[in-house]
Parts: structure tokens; sequence; C-alpha cells
């Protein structure tokens, strides 16, 4: 059984939610990057997803943004990052989902990625960009190597696309809680409810929530609704900071009592 699938059915027992965390591999440099990964997995992150740097982040707002500069300053690629999930599995059972667009993805060539990224011990990918009528090109190989494809749905998203979608998904879904792009907001308008009870007509995944979520206040709120939150540029910002650990303890706490 995939890890992804492995920790979502153990959280549903306990019942408890699962709280996942993005960081931009290579941000500020690949020796700290995976630092502040460690860190942030021994702090109480059930699933991780390591950001690949990309020079267009069109779904990215200023914070990531400027994580993925710094990362592709200091000259990490997609090589390095797949060494780094190999080494960070050594040690860590937390399923790893790499979390992309599509661009440095094609130019590795997604048979050799489907392959490299299995033997590196990565559960999944999540490609940003990717529309789903030019996906089977990576889901093919994907699932040949035992890979989940995690959907993202905007809010926007009819159902009858919803249940298009998601009858190719795997691992969880990913519902995006804003319109627009990421980013730490002071104050989120949550229609979770009314959305993630219209999804749960779709799919019988687990749903997690993201995108503007960035503290234990705001993840407790959407948990409530929601098997999993994501958090991705309050902990880049944390990061650099040097109160990763302290968030991804608020973090995990909050989500894993709501």
């Amino acid at each position: 059984m995939n890890r992804i699938t492995h920790t979502f059915q153990t959280l549903r027992m306990q019942g408890r939610k699962a709280l996942i965390g993005y960081l931009t591999v290579g941000d500020p440099n690949l020796k700290t990057s995976e630092r502040n990964i460690r860190l942030a997995l021994a702090s109480g992150l059930d699933i991780l997803e390591l950001g690949v740097p990309f020079s267009d982040p069109t779904a990215d707002g200023p914070s990531i943004q400027a994580a993925g500069q710094r990362a592709l300053a200091s000259g990490v690629n997609l090589k390095q990052i797949l060494a780094m999930a190999a080494r960070l599995r050594r040690t860590s059972k937390v399923p790893m989902i790499l979390f992309s667009y599509a661009n440095p993805l094609f130019r590795y060539g997604y048979d050799a990625l489907c392959r490299d990224a299995a033997r590196a011990g990565l559960d999944g990918f999540l490609v940003v960009d990717l529309p789903f009528e030019e996906s089977a090109e990576l889901r093919v190989p994907m699932k040949r190597h035992g890979l989940l494809f995690i959907q993202l749905i905007a809010p926007t998203t009819s159902p009858e696309r919803a249940r298009r979608l998601l009858a190719e998904a795997d691992g969880f879904v990913y519902y995006i809680l804003v319109k627009g792009v990421t980013g730490t907001r002071k104050r989120i308008v949550f229609d979770t409810k009314k959305n993630i009870d219209r999804l749960r007509t779709c799919t019988a995944l687990p749903i997690a929530a993201g995108f503007g979520i960035s503290d234990g206040e705001q993840a407790r709120a959407a948990a409530r609704h929601a098997d999993a939150v994501v958090v991705g540029s309050a902990l880049v910002e944390a990061a650099r900071a040097g109160r990763l650990a302290k968030l991804v303890r608020e973090l995990a706490t909050a989500v894993h009592k709501a």
C-alpha cells in the first residue's frame, strides 16, 4: 500500500486529521533546505510536499516565488531534489510528494522521472499546471511505478468536471480554498463545509484543504471539514525567520485536535 493511503487510513482510525507541509527544496541552498525539511518532519508533519523551484510559478504568491528564485540561484536541479528525497527516506517513513510545475518534469523525461522518483522513495506527484486532458502521458508511467497522481480542485470547479478529474486521481484531493495564488492571508472567508460536502459526492478520496492557511486558528477551521490541511507559504516564511519548528508544532496540534 502506498504510504499516502496508509497514512490517511491510520489517522482516520485514530480520529485525527493530517497536516501536509510544503517547503521549496534548495531554499536558500540544499544544505539549509534539507536541515529545515528534517526539522519540519521531526516537528509533526504527516505528509511532506517537496517543492520543485520553477522560474515561472504562476500559481504561487510572493513567498514561494522568492523561495524558488533563491533555490534556482543556488543551482538546485531535479536530480539533486530526488537525491535529497532518497536521503530523507532512509530515516523517515513520512509520505513525500513531488510538488512541481510540468516543465521541469517534462525536461527530465516522464519515464525516467517516475523510475527515479520511485527509487528515491517518493509516493506521488502534484503538478500544478498540467491540464487533466494532457496528463495521461505522465499518469501512465506513474501508475507503473506505484506513484499516486494528486489532483487539484479549485473552488470554481463544477461537480461535473470534478467527477471527471477525480475518476483518475489517487491518494487524496487537494482542494484550493481561495481564488488566486498561494500566500498567507490574515483572513480567509471559508465556504469550506458547503464546497467540501459537495466534493464528497464526487469522490471517496480524502480531501485536503490548502492555499492561504497561515496559523493554527485557520488550520483548525479548515480541518473541521477537511481530512487534511496543507500549509506552504507560512512554512517557507517561518523557515526564513527561524521559527519553523514552532509553527509546525502549532499547526499539528490544531489539525490533529480539530
